[in-house]
């Protein structure tokens, strides 16, 4: 049983370690590096901040893959922990990071394609602005992605909610706080897409519940991993 403990914990502040880890590359992308790059709504502005900040442009891109990594490393570890738990769900928990990886690497090409455009690399015969529109239509179609995605960070966080509800292992009102967290997540999407002039509204109604839940879950894995007494795991 000590064995097993270790083993679980071990895996657990791994987790935990690669969720720290992507947060603070969500961070840095989506506080740092995004309100230094982009400016909503204006073309010329956007491209003289691209331009005037492309290095950190590129590491935003580089951030973005490094993300993705980890996030792939994350489910994986995460179905090595709650595999006993529930194979099922754990599968299920991995597949719906899986899907999402295609889609990041899709977003990192048209960043690419529009720091390109903005550069004058490609359609050298087009005018300026023409190339500015095509950029910012590139950045456009990457933001619109991401609020598809958003659907994913919602729908994954169930199974995993889920099976640390059933694990016994992680406290389960950490299970009840992933749950709320997927239901705001997908809650965002849906209103970012059918009523945009209520997302800001929302984005501040689901910002602490998303805080609380991967926040808290992040920080039990990796300083506390998992309980010592486990004999209660579900075996399912």
């Amino acid at each position: 049983m000590e064995n097993k403990v270790s083993s679980l914990k071990k895996t657990a502040r791994f987790a935990g370690l690669l969720y720290l880890i992507w947060i603070i590359t969500a961070i840095y992308g989506l506080m740092y590096v995004q309100p230094q790059t982009i400016v909503a709504g204006d073309v010329v502005a956007t491209a003289n901040k691209v331009l005037a900040n492309e290095f950190l442009f590129r590491t935003g891109i580089i951030n973005s893959i490094i993300s993705s990594t980890v996030w792939l490393l994350i489910g994986l570890t995460l179905y090595r922990l709650f595999k006993q738990v529930n194979e099922h769900q754990a599968k299920l928990l991995v597949t719906l990071v899986v899907v999402q990886i295609p889609a990041v690497f899709f977003m990192e090409a048209l960043d690419i394609t529009s720091l390109m455009l903005f550069k004058g690399d490609i359609l050298k015969t087009f005018e300026l602005s023409q190339r500015q529109d095509l950029a910012m239509l590139c950045l456009k179609i990457n933001n619109y992605t991401t609020i598809i995605l958003e659907m994913f960070w919602g729908l994954w966080l169930f199974p995993f909610g889920m099976l640390v509800y059933r694990s016994r292992f992680i406290p389960r009102i950490l299970g009840v706080f992933l749950i709320l967290n997927g239901i705001a997540y997908v809650i965002h999407c849906f209103t970012h897409l059918l009523l945009p002039d209520y997302q800001a509204l929302v984005f501040q109604i689901a910002t602490p519940i998303w805080t609380l839940g991967e926040i808290s879950i992040m920080l039990w894995l990796l300083i506390k991993g998992v309980k010592n007494n486990i004999q209660t795991v579900d075996q399912q």
